[in-house]
């Protein structure tokens, strides 16, 4: 059978997935009225809800009697921890580049992982067909790229296609009459070796993905590198250093044939197979024959640089909207999640009721939490704070590479808040059609909540990358938000007439009739200082006959948070409660004469 076995890789929002919906398309993977969604590889639903592919996935297409396996990777560097390891079981990586917004800071990631493994990657100019499409710059941008990340002459001599992957069709110059992607199969065809594997050793494969399936337990991932597998054979699990993990048969192989997964009685070396009957073997460890005993070399995960504290829901309210409260329950979740999720590290606190869960980025923690809730968890969760190192006896903090592209009257803001942040601007350049293209390397502290504010100052029009970029020694203290907050001094329902009397006081964040308690924050204050205040005071009713000009209250719309921006805004001293219907702010400590306490002892 002949075999390659590649991944496409690109800066999020490049067109990897719509790319590969095309090319299971014409490769006849599709019948030619089959129903199939929009983005297929994209299979969960908030997968599909933000258009970003976390999960890496795999498929493959058959192009004359060449099968061709495919693994779609995700293009955030907060799911980075997934692109390394599965660069390693491929032989070809397509890198896909905007035509008009060309390499960006996960392109540079994502290329440099595949360069460093000895890869030779293909480069497909993607979205030619946009208005704003620059392909012949953009060309000249990937080979700068290139260069700059040591390529070898060999990776250098890359071969380049353009393509439109919404419309399904490559070139291999500009002007070619464009019909269909029998170029980029061509490509891949000739340009691809095959997988040098040993087909006569023992069997050895390295488990890259690991996910639960109800049905057949564990499920790992990974490419089998020498010899044969077969359904029923007795095989052995080692860790990255030799130690044995544990023993067992396989129950069931499963080969990826277009969208479905397919049982088949063996698999051969070369072949990218999920395989099951194993119950403690995780990513990174070597599935092998009993007799073999030195394990394949893994690649080290980068370390997590962010962390939050995951703790029970202790609100009055808690209970009332989720059904997974326990500490045991959130316990028994997050390890799940540590098992088949290499990049996310979680520590349980002493009192056993919170835990540290350590990951690549807001976003990547973020999803963890949204996920959650939708499974009925209730949370309380505290402000994202970053991971320090001690370097030397000298405190290190993460530094992040974040390319902005914004029109240029924005420029000036967007320089300044960056610098208010402790970030160092390194380059500055136009990038066509009236916007510049501006490069910093900032602390990862600074950007915490920094998003949203970027997007206003912008008026929505901004593009921000981030990119982990190294460890760097500790640059000193950065402002934190200016304006305190509106906090409910009782509990009930909030009423009309008070939050109109409230309103010179600063924007509300809840709607009448929402159910607020002590403690919970209603509103953002327009001073430095937070303000208790009564948000269920009526209206007091007297026999007087009045006019109804004072019965009609027309209140402003309230901020409406989401779970990143809610996550973003909030200071040291509180949480975000999350439940499967609900988003609310709160006090970490809801008693007022507590938080006093607690203010005064920071303080001293």
């Amino acid at each position: 059978m002949k075999l390659r076995n590649i991944a496409i890789i690109a800066h999020v929002d490049h067109g990897k997935t719509t790319l590969v919906d095309q090319m299971l398309k014409q490769s006849g993977t599709f019948r030619e009225n089959q129903q199939v969604a929009e983005r297929a590889m994209d299979s969960n639903d908030l997968e599909r809800e933000r258009g970003i592919t976390i999960l890496a996935k795999c498929t493959s297409i058959m192009h004359d009697d060449l099968r061709i396996n495919i693994v779609d990777t995700p293009g955030h560097a907060d799911f980075g921890g997934e692109v390394e390891r599965i660069l390693s079981m491929v032989d070809g990586v397509v890198l896909l580049v905007d035509a008009a917004e060309g390499p960006l800071p996960q392109t540079k990631f994502v290329l440099g992982k595949a360069l460093t493994i000895g890869l030779r990657p293909m480069v497909v100019i993607n979205k030619i067909d946009r208005p704003d499409a620059r392909a012949h710059q953009v060309h000249d941008e990937i080979f700068d790229l290139f260069a700059a990340l040591d390529a070898t002459e060999e990776q250098l001599d890359f071969p380049t296609l353009f393509a439109s992957g919404r419309n399904g069709w490559a070139i291999e110059k500009m002007g070619d009459e464009p019909k269909d992607l029998t170029p980029l199969f061509d490509l891949i065809t000739n340009h691809v070796p095959p997988p040098k594997v040993d087909a006569t050793a023992p069997f050895t494969m390295l488990a890259t993905l690991l996910e639960a399936n109800p049905y057949l337990g564990r499920m790992l991932t990974g490419r089998v590198q020498t010899g044969t597998i077969k359904v029923n054979m007795p095989v052995k699990a080692l860790t990255h250093d030799g130690k044995l993990v544990e023993q067992g048969r396989v129950t069931k192989i499963m080969a990826f044939r277009g969208l479905e997964r397919v049982a088949v009685e063996e698999a051969s070396a070369g072949d990218i197979v999920a395989v099951a009957g194993l119950s403690k073997a995780t990513v990174a460890d070597t599935l092998c024959d009993l007799i073999v005993e030195a394990p394949l070399h893994a690649r080290p995960i980068d370390p997590p640089t962010i962390g939050m504290t995951f703790s029970v829901n202790d609100s009055p309210l808690a209970g009332t909207e989720g059904d997974k409260v326990t500490s045991r329950m959130i316990r028994d979740r997050l390890m799940r999640e540590v098992e088949t999720n290499v990049a996310i590290r979680v520590t349980e606190s002493q009192d056993k009721d919170a835990f540290e869960v350590a990951g690549r980025g807001e976003l990547q923690l973020g999803i963890l939490i949204e996920t959650m809730r939708r499974e009925g968890f209730e949370l309380s969760i505290s402000r994202p704070r970053v991971l320090f190192q001690t370097i030397d006896g000298q405190r290190h903090e993460p530094i992040e590479e974040v390319v902005i592209d914004v029109d240029e009257p924005y420029s000036g803001t967007v320089v300044n808040k960056m610098s208010e942040r402790k970030a160092e601007m390194t380059d500055m350049r136009p990038s066509g059609g009236g916007k510049v293209r501006l490069t910093f390397l900032a602390p990862s502290r600074g950007l915490i909540g920094y998003y949203s504010e970027f997007l206003s100052d912008t008026r929505g029009t901004g593009l921000m990358n981030r990119l982990f970029h190294s460890y760097a020694p500790y640059k000193g203290a950065i402002s934190a938000r200016r304006t305190g907050v509106i906090i409910s001094m009782g509990t009930g329902e909030a009423v009309a007439y008070a939050m109109w009397k409230l309103e010179e006081r600063g924007p509300m964040m809840i709607v009448p009739g929402t159910k607020v308690y002590e403690g919970m924050i209603v509103g953002e204050h327009s001073k430095s200082n937070d303000l208790d205040v009564n948000v269920m005071q009526g209206k007091q009713l007297t026999n007087m006959r009045t006019t109804s000009k004072d019965e009609a209250v027309r209140l402003t719309p309230p901020i409406i948070l989401t779970l990143e921006k809610a996550i973003a805004y909030i200071a040291d001293d509180e949480l975000v409660e999350v439940t499967p219907k609900s988003i609310r702010l709160r006090k970490r400590y809801l008693d007022p004469n507590m938080r006093k306490r607690m203010a005064k002892q920071v303080e001293a």
